[in-house]
């Protein structure tokens, strides 16, 4: 039940309707969020995969980014947008508290949303064949493990929040669930390429807990703590590292 709830939450691939999910549930689901973003990679490799075969890698890619989003719901990058309008100024906490809630977008939300994704296609177009379908698998599995870390590790800013169900539910059990998820997908991914490949997946998450403590960090000390939205916000960038680590890995090591 709490990987359906974590499914539901995250994507809008379709459950069984008679299923609903309580509070308690939803914030309970997080130590499988890895999974989640395991299955998500696993469609985007086979998409990525069955569309080589008739279209030129540049359509692939742009097609690639076009499903995440449309299977996430745009759940993240909305959330990276907020963040990106939030920070702009010399605000205290509550003044960008409200300007995330607003559902208006602003332009630094748009231009923030346009290089992330600029940043996703060109990485993407950088990556080796060799290694683009682990690279697809593994970067929303980690990238959705960094959401439960920073859930985990730092203290929820406002006194109200969906973020607050999940911070509530927050524990050692949870993220160690999710840790061993993105542990065992990852080196066993890599492995298959070489022993070398086994420390680079060790490497590479390592790396993602570096990004995503290091932008928790920089969230914490704007924001008075993070966000609903702040966990979006790390998910986008993790994401995009994955992928850059990738190319810089493939260059250096492979």
């Amino acid at each position: 039940m709490k990987l359906l709830a974590a499914l539901r939450f995250l994507t809008i691939i379709p459950t069984p309707r008679r299923y609903e999910v309580s509070a308690e549930e939803l914030g309970a689901s997080q130590g499988y969020f890895p999974l989640v973003g395991l299955l998500l990679g696993v469609i985007l490799a086979g998409i990525d995969w069955l569309l080589s075969l008739i279209l030129p890698a540049s359509i692939v890619n742009a097609v690639i980014i076009i499903v995440l989003l449309l299977l996430t719901g745009a759940l993240h990058i909305d959330g990276f947008i907020d963040t990106c309008d939030a920070l702009v100024g010399r605000k205290t906490p509550q003044e960008r508290w409200r300007i995330m809630s607003d559902s208006r977008v602003g332009g630094f939300g748009v231009v923030g949303a346009f290089c992330l994704l600029l940043l996703v296609y060109v990485s993407l177009g950088e990556i080796s064949e060799t290694y683009k379908m682990i690279a697809l698998i593994l970067m929303p599995a980690l990238s959705r493990w960094s959401m439960v870390y920073a859930i985990f590790a730092f203290p929820y800013a406002k006194p109200v929040g969906l973020g607050r169900t999940f911070k509530e539910q927050a524990n050692w059990k949870k993220l160690t669930l999710a840790t061993s998820l993105v542990l065992a997908s990852t080196l066993g991914l890599l492995i298959t390429k070489g022993l070398v490949l086994f420390f680079v997946g060790l490497a590479l998450i390592f790396m993602v807990w570096v990004v995503a403590a290091t932008v928790g960090l920089f969230l914490q000390r704007k924001f008075a703590g993070l966000t609903g939205d702040s966990y979006g916000a790390i998910n986008e960038v993790t994401q995009v590292f994955v992928l850059v680590y990738f190319c810089f890995a493939a260059r250096l090591w492979c």
